[in-house]
């Protein structure tokens, strides 16, 4: 059917014309729907069949623009191909670590998956100090499974260029190039700050040396094509139970550097620490729970880049260095070092591009929720300055890191007194 978008009265009439959906909503039942979006960008609907409400699932549909900026922000509709796609791949990769794809409609720009009961978006549980007692030993192996198959560690050139062609969608790159790297740090109309820290703003956008280090980076996002990257993997694209936890809205994958999903993860653990300054007015519930979030950074970390390095082992057969390679005596000892400096290379990249999200959060059209529910712009100035020394480190510091316990160092540093 021609593209129209979909809304509470229509959503039920749609989902029972579709073959692929019929044993979840039969022609004759009573469907009900709801619309739970609350992102920057999509519709989403949670659609339940009322005579068996075993029976549910979600409808995400692409608007033909930003939804954060209104129609006066023209976006692409094809993003929500890429997002099958990836779906797709991520449940062929790290099966039950992404909601299963039930059906998708190309012409309309919706995937219709699995209806995720009785799980959380991360940021709010994490702002009323809840423990995730798998989350580490799930991200950790959704990261380094997805990114480690589609990399030219384990594709031939051949295959991953036939992959790599599949997420090519230039609008979508040009709103994180123009959103994370450049629009935050000089004059531009969507840009949104706290009043309180107007002169750090300021400082920032004034900051050669940082400035530098941004063009690097961003220069490093664009020509980096190391793997499948979600695009927006943080706290509010993770869907979480005690026992589960699933990657959501990858609508911005493509094929990108390893350490900006990396990066993005660990900078949101960040941010929700530095929100406790307000949420948590009792300092030493405060400590005990800001220790828990530099150990989840610690853990996701250390359990990623074991995990990498053990598929790297178990799976030599990429191109970039063939097993044969290293078939001379030393050989095993030379590749176990070139292993070991590509994943710290990984972690310097995820401290510059999680030190870039940081500041971006702080100055740029988007904010995260976690600090911007905070209604006292006073403490809430606190937590934002605070990431703009943190973020200004990781990104500056980043070429001298030797291991996840230096970002971690920096995050206590800079929040001693708070």
């Amino acid at each position: 059917m021609p593209y129209k978008a979909l809304d509470e009265n229509s959503v039920p009439d749609y989902v029972k014309s579709r073959p692929a959906l019929g044993g979840l909503f039969p022609s004759d039942c009573d469907v009900g729907v709801k619309e739970i979006g609350d992102g920057n960008v999509n519709l989403v609907f949670m659609v339940e069949n009322k005579d068996n409400r075993e029976h549910s699932a979600v409808l995400k549909q692409a608007l033909p623009y930003l939804r954060v900026a209104g129609e006066s922000w023209p976006l692409t509709r094809e993003r929500m191909r890429f997002e099958t796609q990836a779906l797709l791949k991520y449940n062929e990769l790290a099966p039950g670590l992404a909601p299963e794809v039930y059906d998708h409609d190309e012409e309309m720009s919706l995937v219709i998956m699995e209806h995720l009961k009785g799980f959380e978006i991360m940021r709010k549980p994490l702002v009323a100090r809840k423990r995730f007692p798998r989350f580490v030993d799930h991200i950790s192996t959704f990261m380094a499974r997805t990114l480690f198959f589609t990399s030219d560690l384990y594709l031939t050139r051949v295959e991953k260029k036939g992959l790599q062609d599949r997420f090519v969608h230039p609008q979508l790159h040009k709103i994180q190039e123009d959103f994370v790297f450049t629009n935050p740090y000089m004059d531009s109309p969507e840009n949104n700050w706290n009043p309180e820290i107007d002169a750090e703003v300021k400082a920032v956008r004034s900051n050669s040396t940082l400035k530098l280090a941004l063009a690097e980076i961003k220069e490093s996002y664009i020509t980096h094509v190391q793997a499948l990257i979600h695009g927006d993997l943080h706290t509010g694209s993770v869907m979480l139970n005690n026992d589960r936890t699933c990657v959501i809205d990858p609508e911005f994958a493509f094929f990108g550097p390893m350490g900006f999903d990396v990066g993005a993860m660990l900078e949101n653990l960040v941010l929700n620490l530095l929100s406790h300054y307000a949420h948590t007015k009792d300092p030493a519930e405060r400590s005990v729970y800001r220790e828990y979030l530099l150990e989840l950074v610690k853990g996701v970390w250390d359990e990623f880049a074991r995990k990498f390095d053990d598929l790297w082992k178990k799976n030599q057969r990429g191109e970039l260095v063939p097993s044969g390679y290293w078939q001379f005596q030393g050989g095993s000892e030379a590749f176990e070092e070139y292993r070991s400096q590509y994943i710290l290379d990984l972690l310097r990249d995820t401290a510059g591009y999680g030190g870039a999200k940081m500041l971006r959060r702080m100055m740029g059209i988007v904010s995260v929720w976690d600090i911007s529910i905070i209604e006292d712009l006073k403490k809430r100035a606190v937590a934002e300055l605070a990431a703009i020394r943190i973020g200004s480190r990781w990104l500056l510091e980043r070429k001298q890191i030797t291991g996840i316990n230096d970002l971690i160092g920096i995050v206590k540093e800079e929040t001693k007194d708070i």
